[in-house]
This record gives C-alpha cells, structure tokens and sequence, in this order.
C-alpha cells in the first residue's frame, strides 16, 4: 500500500513558525500600547498638579491661554516628544551596536560617540561661552560624529581591517583620551565645569521644540538606515565567512549601521546630553521577546526605549517633588542592577 505525505503548500507557513510570530505581533502591540501610555503620563504628571480635564482641555483647545495651558503645550508636550525621540534613537543605537561587534555588552559608547560629543560641548562652553543646551545641539552632533569617524579609521587600519573586536578596542581608547581631554578642561574652568554638569548628567528638562526640531532630521535618517540594515545584520549574526558565502557586502552593512548608529546616537546625545543604559538594557530585554531576528528586534526597540525614557523621566518629577531627579541618573538606578546581573549570567554561563 502507497503511503501518502503530506507536504505543506508553498508559501504556507510552518506550524512552529506561527506561535513565534504570533509572540512578536502581540509584543508589538503592547509596545505601541505602552508608548501611548508613557506619553499620556509624561504629559499629564509633572512638578506642578494639572487636573486630567485641564490636560485635556490644553491638549483639544489651542484658543485655552490658561497658565496650564501654556505649561502643557510649550514644556511637557515638546519635552514628551523629544523623549519619544531619544529613547528610541539610543534604543535603536544599541540594538545595531551589540549585533555589529557581537558584543553582549555593546552600546553607542563603544563607538566613542559619547566621548566625542562631550569634548564638543566643553570646547564650545570654554571657548565661544555657549551655555544653552539648543546652543550647542550642533555642537555635540559634530563631536559624535567626529568621534565615530575616528573609531572606524583606527579600528580599520589593521590588515584584517573593521572588525568587531578592533571597534571594541579602539572605540575604548579613543573614549579614554577624549574624556581625559575633558576632565582636564573642565577641572581648569570652574565656570565651564558649572555648566558643563548639567548637560553630562542627562536630561530632557530645559529643552524645547526647536531642539527636538534640530534633530528630528538626523534621527529619521538613522531610523531608515537602521531599518535597511537590519536584514544584513542577521546575515552577519551567522559569521563574517557565512554571510560573505551567502553574497552579503560586509563592508557595506557594517558602513550602514555604524552611519545609522552615529545619526541615532549623536542627534539623542546632543539634545539630551549623554544617557546610559538604555541602549545596553533594551535589546536584551526585547531579544527575550523576539528572538534574534533584527526586522523584529529594531523597531520594538525602538518602542520599548522610547518608553523607558518616559517612565524615567515621569519618575523623576515624582520622587523629588517639588524638583525634579534628571532622568540620566533614574536611568542609572534602573540600568545598573541589570547590567551586574548580565554579566554576572555572562560569566556563569562561560564556566
């Protein structure tokens, strides 16, 4: 007697296949959930009590010209969606960072983004005496980039040429230079050092529309190259030979995502000076989610550090009423014992 087999038709989806993607339907979902729920929170709670109908009013009624009305429109809504837009960015950053170096442990920092925009912040408050945050936006984005540049022509040198581990290597010791160069500027000038602290600490506080607006086009940019690199990315996940058997240019990808990682994360340092952790965190909360695959993993990324960043900054205006705690060091009271329990899973899996 014949057997018969049955073979799925083409293009049907396999059977183990359709729970994963279910999985990443529904953490999409609730990450666009959770977004519109940060942002309503940012907007509504603050230093100063707002009733929600007051919100609303503000939010529905541009004719209101109430004092509330104006702390709404022109502080809390620009100051929601400049962290919308910084959290994503760094999210977004990391999420390319850690698949490029094959770093677990990979942020915008590695690329000496970090450090270079720190440098053009000190140079422009010590020498043009620019003390504004939308004074030195600019500033910071050519410092980053000028940074990354760096990294990349040093890590290139080689004759293996740009890899994971000469980035790595490189991105540190040109971070360690460019922050010796700042300490010793700012322990000099007491008057760049005042204003100085305020900008390396992190913070959306004191940053208006224009500033989101400065770099509203760098960060798109980086958004649609990170998008483009992601296919690559899971090429290159399977080793520099395989992808390379597989007709990926490696050069290529890796030209991308460090272009898309030096517009997400030197526009997001420049407007909110230089937040940790939300790069190093994100990713790997999302992977657990998602899985591997990058066409997943970037935009929920993207999500779930724009969240982040608002319930940070939302906490913040909470536990030091009348004040406010920067949302720089929330971010580190939260990455911190994430990061030790990383590594502490790194090194116990590697015994």
């Amino acid at each position: 007697m014949a057997t018969t087999v049955d073979v799925p038709a083409r293009g049907a989806a396999r059977p183990s296949a359709r729970p994963l993607r279910a999985r990443r339907l529904g953490t999409l979902l609730l990450l666009l959930v959770l977004v519109v729920a940060a942002a309503l929170a940012s907007i509504a709670v603050g230093t100063r009590a707002i009733g929600l109908g007051e919100v609303w009013g503000a939010l529905l009624d541009s004719s209101l010209d109430t004092e509330e009305a104006v702390i709404i429109r022109e502080l809390r809504v620009p100051r929601t969606v400049l962290g919308l837009m910084v959290g994503a960015a760094l999210a977004l950053a990391g999420a390319l960072m850690q698949g490029h170096t094959r770093n677990p442990l990979g942020d915008p920092g590695l690329l000496g983004v970090t450090a270079g925009a720190s440098l053009a912040v000190v140079l422009a408050i010590s020498t043009l005496g620019i003390t504004h945050p939308g004074g030195y936006v600019w500033f910071a984005f050519a410092g980053a980039l000028a940074g990354t540049v760096l990294v990349y022509a040093i890590g290139s040198a080689g004759p293996g040429g740009a890899t994971p581990v000469t980035l790595a290597l490189a991105g540190a010791a040109l971070s360690a230079l460019l922050f010796a160069l700042v300490r010793a500027i700012v322990v000099a000038d007491e008057q760049t050092l005042d204003s100085f602290r305020f900008w390396v600490v992190g913070s959306l506080a004191g940053r208006d529309a224009a500033v989101a607006w400065q770099v509203a086009p760098s960060l798109a940019a980086g958004l649609v190259l990170a998008l483009v690199n992601a296919p690559a990315l899971n090429l290159l996940g399977l080793g520099d030979d395989v992808a390379r058997g597989l007709g990926q240019r490696i050069w290529l990808a890796r030209a991308v995502g460090l272009a898309a990682v030096t517009l997400l994360a030197g526009a997001a340092t420049a407007a909110a000076g230089p937040i940790a952790f939300v790069g190093l965190v994100v990713p790997h909360a999302v992977r657990a989610l998602t899985g591997p695959d990058h066409r997943w993993l970037l935009p929920c990324s993207a999500l779930l550090g724009a969240t982040l960043l608002l319930v940070a900054d939302v906490l913040g205006r909470i536990v030091a009423r009348p004040g406010e705690l920067q949302v720089g060091i929330v971010l580190a009271l939260i990455g911190a014992p994430f990061f030790v329990a990383l590594v502490r899973r790194r090194r116990t899996a590697g015994l």
